[in-house]
């Protein structure tokens, strides 16, 4: 992220726009939202510039702007539509000290203005550092009708009821109260009374509120899956949003834990192979002790809970300290890292089933019915198999595997990193060591990687074969 977003507070403060035509009533539309002190510097105004100066909602300086113009500036547009110009002008709002904006020249521009959802005082900011201006009014649009035109009143609203509740808990019960009031009081009482009855369905709100109950502790034992924010369910998205703990392992990845609510409380529960690990029961407690505190407390594993997820013995944990809890299935490894590599896990006249193993279990490396493994066309999932990749080569060969076995190692599925291997059997090893694969991994037994056309490469071959 190059330009961090803020909310600049322009109550009253100065802002100067050196510009008068088209490129400048642009800008000043956005502007003129705000509360600030609006100066507009140059000749020839456009119409409505000067409608608005008569108007007295702007000062208009009818020249160009010269030093001293931009004095006491929080910000300055230089947005003449000539590029020579703008770089004066731009000049004369640093020196005085403004945070400079000249219109399209994102490289010489202290800040940027986003595409706004306005809902005041709602208010949504769309940036793309500049790079897909017409992508944001895409999603700006998108936003627009999304968003009930209601929202803006019922937070108004709100806002000056809130020291009113300053005598009363905050926390869960606080924000059920809120909860209530968005989704379903305020907007039936706004539809059917208008704001006065928007603000008495608050005071009823508060009365019928038991702000001393005790909110009753609860856990989601949630699927995180491989990586890829986008292949999280609708549900885990929602429950993460509304938890107050986050207990994740090590290997749930960043974009994910982003969807958590800012003041949810973060703690990774590592388990790094052959190296420093919490403890399951360490791990059990921390579960039903914020659970017991009255905490929503979710417990986000990579993958999905069933799968090597160790869910039983948390669930045991819950079941034996009265904690209600539910489980939110999540896309397991191995089969993100399968549409990774373009390969179908069961195939008719090939395989009929398949089997999810692992390298390693609680006992050290993992013993499998390795003469079923070994037949041909059998077709397995390994996990964690990266440190045991020898050992699985040399079970299966004693066992009569073919040296030729087709396998595909599939490393970070669905992340940015993600690495695919096409090996055999005979060069496991090498080519896990080779490709410097350390794992997270997927190793596919009696699977080949399709090797699909990019889309790029085929956009080139049609465009060649229409060029002659």
């Amino acid at each position: 992220m190059q330009h961090f977003p803020v909310f600049v507070d322009l109550r009253g403060q100065r802002v100067v726009i050196a510009g008068t035509g088209e490129t400048a009533l642009a800008k000043l539309r956005l502007v003129l939202r705000t509360e600030a002190c609006i100066t507009v510097c140059g000749a020839d105004p456009h119409p409505l510039i000067a409608a608005l100066a008569d108007e007295g909602r702007l000062r208009l300086v009818e020249r160009a702007i010269g030093p001293g113009d931009a004095d006491g500036a929080r910000l300055f547009y230089a947005a003449s539509g000539d590029p020579r110009e703008d770089a004066r002008a731009a000049g004369i709002g640093r020196e005085a000290g403004a945070l400079v904006n000249i219109v399209d020249n994102l490289s010489a521009s202290q800040f940027i203005t986003p595409a706004l959802v306005d809902r005041d005082p709602v208010t949504i900011a769309i940036g793309t550092e500049g790079t897909a201006p017409v992508l944001a009014r895409r999603i700006k649009a998108d936003l627009e009708e999304r968003l009930a035109g209601d929202l803006g009143p019922l937070a108004r609203i709100a806002g000056t009821f809130r020291q009113r509740l300053d005598p009363f808990p905050g926390g869960a019960v606080r924000r059920d109260f809120w909860t209530r009031f968005f989704e379903d009081a305020g907007p039936r009482a706004l539809r059917d009374g208008g704001e006065a009855a928007a603000l008495q369905a608050l005071e009823e709100l508060v009365e019928s509120t038991d702000w001393q109950a005790k909110t009753e502790g609860r856990v989601a034992i949630i699927g995180a899956g491989p990586g890829d924010a986008e292949l999280l369910t609708l549900k885990a998205r929602r429950l993460l949003h509304e938890a107050d703990i986050v207990i994740h392992d090590r290997l749930v990845s960043h974009e994910v834990l982003e969807l958590a609510r800012r003041e949810a409380v973060r703690v990774e529960v590592g388990k790094t192979p052959f190296g420093a690990s919490w403890s399951q029961d360490d791990i059990n407690r921390l579960i039903v002790d914020h659970a017991r505190d009255g905490a929503f407390v979710v417990r986000l594993k990579s993958g999905d809970p069933a799968i090597f997820g160790r869910l039983d013995e948390e669930m045991d944990a819950l079941d034996t300290a009265g904690i209600a809890f539910e489980i939110v299935p999540g896309i397991t490894s191995a089969m993100a890292a399968a549409a990774s590599a373009r390969v179908s896990l069961t195939r008719r006249r090939r395989n009929s089933g398949i089997r999810i193993l692992t390298g390693h279990d609680i006992d050290g490396l993992a013993e499998h019915d390795w003469r079923e493994l070994a037949k041909p066309g059998a077709v397995a999932c390994i996990y964690m198999g990266v440190r045991a990749a020898r050992f699985l080569q040399g079970r299966l060969l004693l066992f009569g595997a073919s040296p030729a076995t087709p396998l595909a190692v599939v490393e970070n599925a669905s992340r940015a990193d993600e690495a695919i291997v096409s090996t055999t059997l005979a060069e496991l090893p090498h080519a896990i060591a080779d490709k410097g694969i350390t794992g997270p991994a997927i190793i596919f037994l009696g699977l080949s990687p399709r090797r699909a056309v990019s889309e790029v490469e085929t956009c080139r071959n049609r465009f060649a074969e229409g060029v002659q």
